[in-house]
């Protein structure tokens, strides 16, 4: 059997499949009943049962929320568990967001590589195992969520009524095979003013949400409207935006458009976040050798009725605590203001020397000719909702920041060399 081959044979019916998945805009939407996360991502989990059910695979939907086609019987399986939901467009695209789009050899649309992309690619490519006449010794299940974007809510459904794989992947992260994860911990940052100092303001106006870096904002100061434009990028990656945030800061301390305790808080703010992504602007500096250094991104800054909160977005290295951040954080804060944890995730970890972990460490290098050590991330998969996985791409070393960002694309070449990584992985993890 040539992998490669039977890819290179089926690709076009592939690719047409997977623009009918990505024709749904399937964004979190208002609950309802039968469709917990709203219309679209139901719809989308739907379209993909259908496609598997035609694959001739064994299909089952728990709960509205989690969908999976199997191969096997055994209730003991391997899992690969990928979302069907996505973050929401936003503008300026090049190419039509909820479509695919082939470009000189370039895939564009919202979820080709995060995730529908990927999780196709491997539903997909067992497919051309069982076409192929492998024998399945053990029973494989590739898992569809649909709440991944919005916390994972999804996952726990599952478990209610399904066993946990006894191993599996999620190509949801980054090459190779990643076992730990960092910890994360989101913020609000609650500062008080007076009703004087708050009427000089105007509402904060840009698109602002957990998931990215801000890269436009516009605040009205004393009738005078002040914008600045930055540089989108997922929150993970901050050093790959231009914050929005800390360039509005910026502004207002250098041209002395504010005066008192608001000139104060602006400087603040600037002084322990601009360009200061690893925490040196507020105490924060952790780091360890596993997961490297702690990183920090505000990313969403409003007007209350009794002040400024602040949004802060950390992720800290997996020798760290979050009472460690919390405490150091709460010491570093701008005067009369209040810290309020709005979400958590802890750190995971799996074991490195894991037979599996180093059987997919092994397929990754042969397939690319790279060093497959395993690694950590500072992304947030499903791996630390469902035990006994890890997660296994689809980025490569020095693809980072494209998920969340508009015109997401995945190259031709590597959504095809994902496929052909996820088959082997599978035929390796079926002996």
């Amino acid at each position: 059997m040539d992998i490669r081959e039977l890819i290179e044979a089926n690709k076009l019916d592939f690719y047409q499949d997977l623009q009918k998945v990505m024709s749904i805009a399937s964004v979190k939407g208002a609950a309802e009943p039968g469709a917990p996360f709203g219309k679209e991502p139901r719809a989308v989990l739907e379209m993909v049962m259908n496609l598997a059910a035609e694959y001739g695979f064994y299909t089952n939907v728990v709960e509205d929320a989690v969908g999976y086609a199997q191969w096997g019987e055994d209730d003991s399986y391997i899992g690969v568990v990928g979302h069907l939901d996505v973050v929401p467009a936003g503008d300026g695209w090049n190419y039509p967001p909820f479509d695919l789009s082939l470009t000189n050899g370039r895939f564009y649309g919202r979820g080709i590589l995060d995730n529908k992309g990927p999780i196709m690619a491997c539903l997909f490519g067992l497919k051309l195992l069982k076409e192929a006449g492998l024998v399945n010794r053990k029973t494989f299940r590739v898992i569809f969520g649909t709440d991944e974007e919005s916390g994972s809510s999804d996952l726990p459904l599952y478990l209610k009524h399904q066993k946990a794989p006894i191993f599996g992947f999620t190509p949801d992260g980054k090459y190779p095979v990643v076992y730990g994860e960092r910890g994360i911990v989101n913020y609000q940052i609650e500062t008080a003013f007076s009703t004087d100092e708050l009427a000089l303001l105007g509402d904060f106006i840009g698109d602002q949400a957990k998931d990215h870096v801000p890269d436009a904002l516009s605040l009205t100061v004393n009738g005078q409207v002040i914008s600045v434009s930055g540089k989108r990028a997922p929150s993970n990656a901050p050093e790959l935006g231009e914050n929005a945030i800390t360039l509005l800061a910026e502004k207002l301390t250098a041209e002395k458009l504010l005066t008192g305790k608001l000139l104060a808080y602006f400087t603040w703010l600037k002084d322990s976040l601009a360009e200061k992504h690893h925490g040196e602007g507020l105490g924060l500096a952790f780091e360890d050798a596993d997961s490297g250094k702690l990183m920090i991104t505000p990313y969403e800054l409003i007007k209350t009725a009794n002040g400024l909160a602040l949004s802060v977005a950390i992720r800290y290295p997996i020798s760290v605590t979050e009472e460690e951040v919390t405490n150091t954080l709460e010491k570093n804060l701008f005067a009369d203001s209040h810290l309020k944890v709005v979400r958590r995730i802890k750190s995971t970890q799996f074991p490195k020397a894991n037979k599996n972990v180093q059987k997919l460490s092994e397929v990754y290098e042969k397939a690319t000719g790279l060093d497959g050590t395993p690694v950590t991330t500072t992304g947030a998969t499903y791996a630390r909702f469902m035990p006994n996985i890890v997660a296994f791409g689809p980025s490569f070393p020095g693809q980072k920041g494209i998920a969340h960002n508009k015109d997401e694309y995945m190259d031709e070449i590597d959504l095809l060399k994902n496929m052909e990584i996820y088959m082997a992985a599978i035929v390796a993890l079926n002996q």
